[in-house]
């Protein structure tokens, strides 16, 4: 079955017929637990039973045959944080490999949808529902491994949450019908994402310093004092290159940057862009998705700084200085 979908709002809904639930930051799965093993399945369709072994046996032990749920693995850092990098290098993970980190770095299966329920469909049945056979599943279900992911129909609970998460690394809110079935595939669901603003050095561009297409942004490290490549907005309009332009410089001689952009972003080969002096400061708006000391998403462009000197830009991932 494919997973039910989300699409980004820029409002959190309200209203009596919406339920809330943290938005977790993992590898989305949906576990079948059949009378012999239990499989989890990736969003695109990959096996993930053998990647992270100890959640499908987790599954297998505490909830009964002819169950399938839906939910997200998440690995929680020693800090308490969720930890991204560390389920990225579960995927990365042949079998063997991935035993051993599942003793040394166990994730956690937030479960948050019942699909399938003693063999029985029970995905065209509304969310509150589905949700409330869930929790019943639950209560008969001690597994430290898997936890049943948080769920309010109140406001008032959703806007705390919303507030605090971010903290341990939460990117924001699901927001659901409570009346709705669960359709595989279609993004009915909505996704209310949390972005504060912060300042970043330009560093680089793709196209050319008057007339850029994408920002390259860099921190400084506060362990060696190094500028690094920390992320890139996403294309700017028409507008927003003319607004930036006039204080991006051609990088002439040394530059702390490679040549090229590294192939991890968003493609499969490296990507040419052009160096620029690190001196413009602009305001920008990531999510609280991070990964191996950068924004994991393309960050939005809010506006030029030059009240700014690159100084002034805080440090590493920090939002304020």
């Amino acid at each position: 079955m494919e997973p039910m979908l989300a699409r980004t709002v820029s409002r959190l809904p309200e209203g009596p017929r919406w339920r809330y639930e943290p938005k977790w930051d993992g590898y989305r799965a949906i576990a079948e637990r059949g009378a012999e093993r239990t499989l989890l399945t990736s969003r695109a369709g990959n096996s993930f039973t053998a990647t992270f072994p100890e959640v499908a046996a987790a599954v297998h032990e505490a909830l009964p045959p002819g169950t399938a749920v839906d939910g997200e693995i998440v690995r929680w850092s020693p800090e308490g944080r969720l930890d991204f990098d560390a389920v990225q290098r579960r995927g990365r993970s042949g079998p063997a490999a991935a035993r051993r980190l599942a003793r040394t770095e166990p994730c956690h299966y937030v479960v948050f949808d019942l699909l399938r329920e003693k063999g029985a469909d029970v995905a065209a049945r509304p969310l509150d529902e589905r949700r409330g056979r869930l929790a019943a599943l639950f209560r008969e279900a001690a597994q430290p491994v898997l936890m049943l992911g948080w769920h309010t129909a109140s406001l008032e609970v959703a806007r705390q949450w919303y507030e605090e998460m971010p903290a341990v690394g939460v990117e924001g809110l699901v927001v659901k019908d409570g009346r709705a079935p669960y359709r595989p595939g279609r993004r009915e669901w909505q996704k209310y994402k949390r972005r504060v603003t912060t300042e970043a050095v330009v560093g680089g561009v793709t196209g050319s310093p008057e007339h850029p297409g994408q920002l390259v942004l860099g921190r400084r490290d506060s362990a060696t004092g190094e500028l690094r490549i920390v992320g890139r907005t996403a294309e700017l309009s028409r507008t927003e290159r003319a607004a930036v332009a006039p204080l991006l410089r051609a990088a002439e001689g040394d530059h702390p940057w490679p040549a090229v952009l590294p192939a991890s972003w968003g493609s499969h080969r490296s990507r040419e862009y052009t160096r620029v002096v690190p001196e413009a400061v602009v305001e920008v708006a990531p999510d609280t998705a991070v990964s191996a000391g950068r924004w994991r998403h393309v960050v939005r462009y809010v506006r030029p700084r030059p009240d700014l000197d690159a100084a002034d830009v805080p440090a590493d991932l920090d939002i304020e200085s």
